[in-house]
């Protein structure tokens, strides 16, 4: 659906719609509501009690006000129980009211601003604002059969307009990235990644350079392009700047990890398991969208973006079990699983962000299966070797709405990565103890600037719908690093 959202100064009742969207919380009227009640001489409390209608998150009930103007029907929308509603409770009514709205089949409605009393007018307009925007995101690229795209406007009624303007950049960042994850892999090589950053750069006015295999191999990212090495497409090491008018206040380093497909190289992994991976590189999806959301807010501090993009495949030239490779930090590797390919390439990545003079570093990755075992589909998980840093990005992911929880970054375990050939292992060997820990022990080792490893394996892709759009990509992380940048920038969120 193509989607637009306006803020309106306006009433309810006083913006021409056919549609007139009021919330029902806690089996109740909401105040604009119980005013449209009374215009309509009870039209909506009739229907409440014939229906027994008590508004549960997302249950709606169409009203018909038998009238010739504006509007001609009201759309009683649910909003749960009074306790423990939140801005998460409106940006999932957001989400699922224009998906009612759209299934009804209007094409513009307007919507009361819900709980704008409670939660505040800016807070409650950007989280409908950005719900509605995120739950009407659909996917349809490659089917020949696919419906043309029904439009939709929404209204929302004496609401905040630059909040809803600030959504709907943050939004259609989000969207980006989302379409990035759904791109099959034939489509989406490392090559077409990095066409898609340059024409991000280039719209945007960002700085951009690419990097082809040469320059890789020239730089001395070993570690990076072994796991390359086995494909046809070859890797592509992406980098993207953002600079601030005036003086940057930080500077800051976004690392996404870029296997646009990973069959777990001769550590092969099982075929069930390789059908989301592509949506192995929604680590690097979630910082294209974050700078590309960052181009259009601007804040006040320089964010530099980098994205090691690769294909992990079996070949002649693949990399394999018992292999030691260099690294740029020069610590050798030696690979005790060639599915633990992620942490490879992000070694290089993360060490050159060190070297370039990032203050700190915030990286994404699909990392761990462990991670997902720990802690689910819907929650990220937070590994720090500052406690301090590690405290504002899990603020900025709070105030962002999306879902993330600490986890130890245990230094003794440290010992488990030992080699006795080389400098480290990429794995701890055939125990899955403390997968995602190790894991991130592993990244910790190539800086010694403050850094944030989200591990994002549950959340960035979701098999089924999910509160807040279609199953395929979920585009997480993109509005964590925006709110992270922006405060780190000075800027009000």
């Amino acid at each position: 659906m193509k989607l637009k959202v306006n803020s309106a100064r306006r009433f309810l009742d006083e913006i021409p719609a056919p549609l007139a969207v009021v919330g029902v919380w806690g089996g109740e009227l909401s105040e604009e509501g119980q005013k449209l009640d009374q215009k309509y001489q009870g039209a909506l409390s009739r229907v409440m009690e014939a229906l027994r209608f008590k508004g549960d998150l997302g249950e709606s009930a169409l009203v018909s006000l038998n009238s010739s103007a504006e509007p001609r029907f009201a759309l009683l929308f649910g909003l749960g129980k009074r306790r423990g509603v939140s801005l998460e409770t409106v940006r999932q009514a957001g989400a699922k009211l224009v998906q009612e709205v759209a299934r009804l089949g209007f094409r513009e409605a307007v919507s009361e601003t819900f709980l704008a009393e409670r939660l505040g007018k800016k807070e409650a307009s950007y989280a409908l604002a950005e719900g509605a925007l995120l739950g009407g995101y659909s996917w349809g690229r490659y089917k020949t059969t696919e419906r043309r795209a029904e439009r939709l406007r929404l209204w929302l009624a004496r609401s905040s307009g630059p909040a809803v303007d600030r959504a709907e950049v943050v939004a259609e960042a989000v969207n980006y990235a989302r379409d990035l994850v759904n791109e099959p892999p034939n489509r989406l090589t490392p090559a077409e990644l990095a066409r898609r950053a340059e024409a991000l750069a280039a719209e945007l006015g960002l700085g951009v350079e690419v990097w082809d295999e040469k320059k890789i191999r020239e730089a001395g990212m070993e570690a990076f392009y072994a796991v390359a090495q086995g494909s046809a497409n070859p890797p592509r090491f992406i980098q993207l700047t953002y600079k601030p008018e005036g003086p940057a206040r930080r500077v800051l380093a976004l690392v996404g990890k870029g296997l646009t497909f990973d069959t777990g190289g001769y550590s092969l992994k099982p075929a069930a398991d390789q059908i989301t991976m592509k949506s192995d590189m929604a680590g690097a999806a979630a910082v294209l969208g974050a700078m590309r959301a960052v181009a259009r807010l601007r804040p006040g501090v320089e964010v530099r973006a980098y994205v090691a993009a690769a294909e992990n495949m079996i070949s002649g030239q693949a990399y394999r079990v018992s292999d030691v490779l260099g690294s740029l930090a020069g610590k050798t590797i030696e690979v005790m699983n060639t599915d633990a390919e992620g942490r490879l390439t992000l070694a290089d990545a993360i060490a050159y962000a060190d070297r370039q003079g990032a203050e700190a570093i915030v990286e994404l990755s699909t990392l761990t299966g462990a991670c997902v075992v720990a802690l689910g589909e819907r929650i990220a998980g937070l590994f720090t070797n500052d406690p301090r840093f590690g405290r504002e990005v899990q603020e900025a992911a709070e105030r962002a709405g999306e879902k993330v929880w600490p986890l130890p970054l245990e230094e003794e375990y440290l010992e488990l990565l030992r080699s006795e050939t080389a400098d480290l292992k990429n794995t701890h060997g055939r125990s899955r103890a403390a997968g995602a820990i190790t894991a991130a022990l592993f990244l910790a080792q190539f800086t010694e600037k403050p850094l944030v490893h989200l591990d994002i394996a549950g959340p960035a892709y979701s098999e089924k719908p999910h509160a807040l759009g279609p199953a395929g990509g979920t585009g997480f992380g993109v509005r964590t690093l925006v709110e992270l940048l922006e405060a780190a920038g000075g800027s009000e969120a």
